[in-house]
This record gives structure tokens, sequence and C-alpha cells, in this order.
């Protein structure tokens, strides 16, 4: 079982840095007012909510505790993230504030995940 984690973990990982990666590479479009949510965002996210999803199951299943609180909260972040760039990923533009909360949100859940023990 640890080894299925593991995979589920590190799928996780690379969504994060799909999502993470794409706003870091539109930041200086970001400053020209030019910034959109490209495909690799969409797709990180996704991958974060099915591999996160699955990670909860296999913990539980697997008699480890699961912080419920801290995954409820990471989950509303995520479904937030997901929607916004569900709906602006056609758009050509995407409003300064708009891309900058997506990148703060990403960012939070990290640190919620990583410090919130």
């Amino acid at each position: 079982m640890d080894v299925l984690i593991n995979v589920f973990v590190a799928l996780h990982i690379i969504g994060i840095a799909s999502l993470l990666g794409g706003f870091l590479t539109q930041m200086k479009a970001m400053g020209t007012g030019t910034a959109r949510f490209s495909p690799a965002m969409l797709h990180g996210a996704l991958t974060m909510l099915v591999t996160g999803v699955a990670l909860v199951g296999l913990n539980q299943a697997d008699d480890q505790t699961v912080n419920n609180l801290k995954i409820g909260i990471k989950l509303a972040i995520l479904v937030v993230i997901l929607g916004i760039v569900y709906v602006k990923r056609d758009e050509e533009k995407v409003d300064k504030g708009l891309f900058a909360a997506v990148g703060g949100l990403t960012m939070a859940n990290i640190f919620i995940a990583t410090l919130w023990v």
C-alpha cells in the first residue's frame, strides 16, 4: 500500500508543478496584462483533484489518520482554482487580479499542505 500511496503523492506533486509552473511562466505576461491560463494549468489542477481524492481514500484504507479539516480547506481552495481556470481557459487575456488570485491560492494550498501538521 505504501508504494501505491507514494505513486499518487508523486502524481499529486506533478499536478501542482504543472499548475504553479503555468502560473510562473505567465508572470511577465501578467505584468503587461496579456496573461492567459494555459492548458497545463487546467490539467495540473485536475490531476491534483483526482490524485488528492485518491490519496485520502488510500490513506483511510491504510488506517492512517487524515485531518479532514485540512483536506476540506485544501479541496475548497482547489475547487475555486479549478473553477476559475476552467471558466477562463479560452480567453486571450485574463484580468491581472484574477490571474494573481489563482497564483496566490495555489501557493496557499502548497503552504497548507506543507506547514499544517
